[in-house]
């Protein structure tokens, strides 16, 4: 259930957004905007589109070099991560400091320059490096994008200008299943290349293929006007970190279920993203092409079903209830629950994508209202620092759930044949807890709306 883009999407505008002092101040003009807007959805679409295409090849990858389950979990999760628990807020910083379009120029070089050098590696640790360095260039992407729409749009057009930017996401994430798959099914009878001293597989051709474009789009960003920085840049630093968690511990009722939820179910989610198409290779003898043009066309229907369900659910339950974001979050949590544990046990692959892409709908129904209640409770100072950490249990946790999934593979299962056990003990698992998480936080949160509401505040 992939949530990342609708969090970081609410988080930067919200906390970027004009006070009174800055209104006099001229916005860009609309086609400045609009011009960045679409270059800054390719980009999006460029980031999502390199993920989602090298997971389709894993078990080309596995072949080739002669892997485990274990070391494609470590490469497929902890590869992403492990520079940005280092360098990833110190780069997101940047933003702050320096020109937006150029931060996110370099991003985007880093990330598709490396990839499309994963097409000449050589053996499991230069792709391991090398998935490692793509990681560190997308670190910057998701606070750098926000913080230009910010700056670009005027809070009536900000809310249309960040559905719009979604279709990034949704892009990248659809083209990679059918473009990916049709790429791979290309060069599936390709033999391997000699290049000097560099022996290039089949499969490390389309790695170039999705790398190059993403350069042509980076140098296109250093074009964009940089649009003035207005509403908390004129007020000084941001709070320190450490008084940031101490807020957060102080009011660790409210935020801990909406963290704790969040972590567990992207355990299951991430972890089925990666392994998604081995599963359906190994259980149902399918190919990339076929994965990828099932799985695409679902995406393209069932995410945008669930943003829409997702905010139209939030806005009726706000009509009775207090607790509308966390209430509406629990609920379609409950609703994926059944749809993600049945998903593995489906006697084809055409159902399994079905029942999957029900699944998929609640997920993106659930990024709406998870995160207008983080934003809602979070004082504007430091709404940025909280939507990191937020967004660091999305990364970190989504991360290990390659690697959950192959452990359990490994030491439950006892057959990598049987990837689909392994997802359906993670789903059967995570789900139901992440659902009774997010339930422990309804009454909490409702209470904290009605104190901010009595200071004030609201």
């Amino acid at each position: 259930m992939a949530m990342a883009p609708a969090t970081a999407a609410i988080a930067e505008p919200v906390e970027t957004e004009a006070p009174e002092s800055a209104t006099a101040q001229p916005w860009p003009p609309a086609r400045s905007g609009y011009y960045a807007l679409t270059l800054l959805v390719l980009a999006t679409m460029m980031n999502f589109l390199d993920r989602g295409v090298f997971t389709l090849m894993i078990e080309m990858i596995k072949r080739d070099f002669e892997l485990t389950d274990v070391q494609l979990g470590l490469l497929l999760g902890p590869a992403g991560v492990l520079f940005y628990l280092f360098v990833g807020i110190p780069l997101a910083r940047l933003v702050d400091i320096y020109p937006r379009k150029i931060i996110l120029s370099i991003g985007l070089t880093v990330t598709s320059g490396i990839t499309a050098l994963g097409g000449i590696v050589q053996n499991y640790g230069q792709l391991f490096a090398s998935r490692m360095m793509v990681g560190v260039g997308g670190s910057a992407h998701a606070p750098g994008t926000y913080s230009m729409m910010a700056d670009y749009f005027p809070p009536k057009k900000l809310p249309r200008a960040i559905a719009v930017l979604q279709a990034g996401f949704i892009l990248g994430t659809g083209l990679a299943a059918i473009v990916g798959g049709a790429l791979l099914g290309l060069v599936a009878d390709w033999e391997p290349t000699r290049v000097g001293p560099l022996l290039i597989r089949n499969w490390q051709w389309v790695l170039i293929g999705v790398g190059v474009p993403g350069l042509v789009i980076a140098l296109l960003l250093l074009g964009v006007r940089e649009p003035p920085r207005r509403g908390t840049i004129a007020k000084g630093k941001p709070l320190p970190i450490r008084d940031v968690f101490r807020e957060v511990g102080r009011r660790r009722h409210v935020y801990l279920p909406l963290f704790i939820g969040l972590a567990i179910s992207s355990i299951e989610a991430q972890g089925l993203a990666e392994w998604r198409a081995p599963w359906m290779m190994r259980t149902y003898n399918w190919t990339p092409a076929m994965i990828g043009a099932w799985g695409g066309l679902t995406i393209f229907v069932a995410m945008p079903l669930g943003v829409v369900f997702g905010t139209w659910l939030t806005e009726r339950l706000s009509r009775k209830h207090k607790d509308a974001p966390i209430r509406a979050t629990t609920l379609v949590f409950a609703c994926a629950t059944p749809f993600a544990i049945a998903a593995p046990l489906m006697p084809t692959g055409e159902l399994a994508i079905i029942v999957g892409a029900m699944s998929a709908v609640f997920a993106m129904g659930a990024s709406v209202p998870q995160n207008a209640a983080i934003q809602t409770i979070t004082p504007n100072e430091m709404r940025g620092q909280v939507t990191a950490i937020y967004l660091f249990m999305f990364t970190v946790f989504g991360a290990l759930g390659s690697l959950v999934i192959a452990l359990i593979t490994k030491y439950v299962v006892g057959d990598e044949q049987k990837l689909w056990m392994s997802l359906f003990i993670a789903a059967a698992v995570m789900m139901p807890l992440a659902t009774f998480a997010l339930s422990r936080g309804m009454k909490p949160y409702g209470q904290e709306i009605e104190r901010l509401e009595a200071e004030g505040k609201l």
